[in-house]
């Protein structure tokens, strides 16, 4: 057996019994008194769950291994637990055990006289033998209620006696399908719910109690308690009144029908005014008399055989359970200090404020330089949207494509656009001579047709660019719920300014292409001239009035040319202004798309770097922003976080202590043992 204590971490190595299934412990048993345990280790081990249980672990998602005693109404719950405490508990017609009734044994051998507490409501009460029933009916009242009524907060007994085993159960309340006067119509659904919470946990050892004179397969709490363990690997079977029907009592427990995992013990309990000791002689004579009882194996028999079983059970699951409950806790109070560090410093004064504010628009500016213009996105790496320079790059492409798609002639009207130009703006002057207002005219026509692409391409990007800035600031202000409403009001309003720019910058693009046809892209001219090639093919075809009429240029497709015989005064011409404008509009969309690019990413860094952080501290500042001094007004939610995961931190470092101290324990015990 190994574990350490070494600068507050606990173990997780902790070896008590030599590695067996529970129903190989529940058979390995010897024939001592009730009073003894199962070793010395038992003890502290139980005393570290005892108290993990009274500070209230569980709470955290922390499941303690548990002997929870279930039975239906009548089964003789109480007295068997009466046989193995040797007291009195409540007993009466109908539900007894109204609330769970934690009940710890602790055989202490220097003791006259019983020493007896109970624990409830953040009270200890000292009880006496004598008056312990009425202490904890009084007790049930004040937490269940007067009536017939049943809760889910525990009652817990401690038990310091000369001749106990070492033992924690839990008793819950009997299960009882009809409501009698007094108890609430879902008396049922209560208590199937309180005996679920405590039965479902793997860590949970179900000590079934049935009565000899029932068929067990008929027994709700057998229903119940296969529900959750079908295998019945951690059920215990405590069969009571076998004096009263012992017929056919040995083919019950010997056939198990109903599958109870760790066996079973019949026991007889205590009767009318039967001393304990006086009922433990009465058993073991039924038992070793009776023509039909004795016939049952003897480590099947008895309540001390009983106590026991219960003994080597709960040690087993305690060495088991333990070390993943030392690890839980470890990982759970790691868990919850990282939490707890994470939350904003609790701001006290302005310069508090001011300091905390500054560094969330540093960090902010920082992840949006990395989202929007560095093209990193560790920080949401699941979050396609937020990996925002790609996301851009769709958009300017989409965009490119959508202005390119523009302007798509018909290749049946070829020409036609350009021709009627050329006849409507006729004047006096030298044939074939092209003038420039006639291009302006064709160029004007065409980037109208375009001109509210690229504004509806600045508002779709800037809406996507406000929802990335939205979701970065409030991130970084998810502390500070305060700044959270100026924050995102800033962070609007500085958007909305953005788009009017960008808007505005279109606008005067667009004009400026309107009003000036120009280009220094020698592309434009060698465009021109590779265009320009096809024209003596063209006319050719143009001048032979045969039935050929087809013609494959390039940039334009197959067409069919014969519409165009009867304009033979202006095609040439019109072929020339086609040509110029083909090979311009391509440097046109392309300066359009560029010079978008542009814009939209200088507008970008700007944003962040100059004026996001101006434009908060104007809104925070202004009078509906209320000023820095709103820091200082820690949020509700933080401060509930904060406190709970402070509660939690102590919960769980006082149960670590408690951890180690029973490890010290056990430690100094197995040295003194090795000495």
């Amino acid at each position: 057996m190994a574990y350490q204590n070494t600068n507050g971490c606990i173990s997780d190595s902790i070896e008590i019994l030599d590695p067996k299934p529970l129903a190989a412990v529940a058979c390995d048993v010897v024939h001592p008194p009730i009073v003894a345990s199962f070793n010395d280790r038992i003890r502290p081990l139980l005393d570290c769950i005892d108290k993990l249980r009274h500070l209230n672990i569980m709470q955290e998602g922390i499941q303690l291994p548990t002997i929870v005693v279930v039975g239906d109404q009548s089964s003789g719950k109480s007295s068997v637990l009466e046989s193995l405490a040797g007291i009195s508990l409540p007993r009466g017609q109908g539900i007894c055990t109204r609330v769970p009734l934690v009940m710890r044994l602790q055989n202490d051998p220097n003791i006259t006289a019983p020493n007896l507490q109970l624990e409830y409501n953040n009270k200890s009460l000292p009880v006496d033998e004598i008056g312990i029933a009425d202490a904890i009916i009084h007790a049930t009242d004040e937490i269940a209620g007067h009536g017939k009524g049943i809760s889910n907060n525990p009652l817990t007994l401690v038990v310091k006696k000369n001749g106990v085993p070492d033992l924690t159960m839990v008793d819950l309340p009997g299960i009882t399908r009809v409501a009698v006067q007094g108890q609430p119509e879902d008396i049922y659904e209560q208590v199937y719910d309180i005996i679920m919470k405590y039965i479902v946990p793997e860590e949970s050892i179900i000590l079934n109690v049935l009565s000899a004179t029932v068929d067990f397969p008929t027994c709700e709490s057998i229903r119940m308690s296969q529900k959750v363990d079908k295998t019945g690997e951690r059920t215990l079977a405590v069969v009571t009144k076998a004096d009263k029907a012992p017929e056919g009592l040995l083919e019950k427990v010997t056939a198990d029908e109903v599958n109870i995992g760790l066996g079973y013990v019949c026991v007889r309990n205590r009767i009318g005014n039967e001393s304990y000791e006086e009922a433990r002689s009465d058993e073991e004579r039924l038992f070793s008399t009776h023509p039909l009882l004795s016939k049952i194996d003897k480590s099947m028999v008895s309540v001390p055989i009983l106590a026991q079983k219960l003994v080597r059970i709960q040690a087993s699951i305690i060495s088991k359970c333990l070390p993943e409950i030392v690890r839980k806790i470890n990982d759970r109070l790691a868990a919850n200090l990282a939490e707890l560090n994470r939350l904003p410093q609790h701001l006290t004064s302005v310069a508090e404020a001011l300091t905390a504010f500054m560094r969330i628009l540093s960090s902010s500016k920082d992840s949006l330089k990395k989202i929007l213009l560095s093209g990193e996105f560790d920080e949401y790496p699941d979050e396609k949207e937020m990996h925002s320079a790609a996301r851009i790059v769709e958009m300017l492409n989409q965009y490119s494509n959508e202005l390119h798609s523009k302007n798509f002639e018909k290749v049946d009207e070829f020409l036609m656009e350009e021709i009627m130009v050329l006849q409507e703006t006729k004047g006096i002057g030298l044939p074939n001579f092209l003038p420039r207002a006639v291009f302006l005219n064709v160029l004007q026509r065409k980037v109208t047709e375009i001109a509210a692409s690229p504004e509806d391409f600045v508002g779709k990007l800037w809406n996507y660019l406000e929802r990335v800035v939205i979701i970065v600031l409030m991130y970084h202000c998810e502390n500070y719920p305060q700044l959270q409403s100026s924050t995102r009001r800033a962070a609007q309003n500085l958007i909305a300014k953005k788009k009017n720019e960008s808007v505005d910058w279109v606008r005067e693009i667009i004009g400026m292409e309107k009003l000036t046809d120009y280009t220094c892209n020698p592309d434009y001219l060698t465009t021109y001239s590779k265009f320009m090639a096809q024209q003596h093919t063209f006319m050719e075809i143009m001048n032979d009035h045969g039935k050929y009429s087809m013609i494959n240029l390039e940039g334009v497709g197959v067409i069919d040319v014969g519409h165009l015989r009867k304009h033979l005064d202006v095609v040439q011409q019109a072929f020339d202004l086609k040509m110029r404008m083909m090979a311009y509009w391509k440097i046109v969309l392309m300066r359009l798309v560029d010079s978008m690019a542009l814009h939209i990413m200088f507008s970008i860094r700007n944003m962040i770097t100059k004026e996001m952080e101006n434009e908060i501290i104007q809104d925070l500042m202004a009078p509906h922003g209320g000023g820095i001094e709103r820091m200082l007004d820690e949020s509700p939610l933080v401060a509930e976080k904060r406190n709970r995961l402070k509660k939690s931190v102590k919960l769980l470092k006082e149960s670590k202590e408690v951890v180690a101290n029973i490890m010290d324990r056990i430690s100094l015990h197995d040295d003194h043992e090795r000495d």
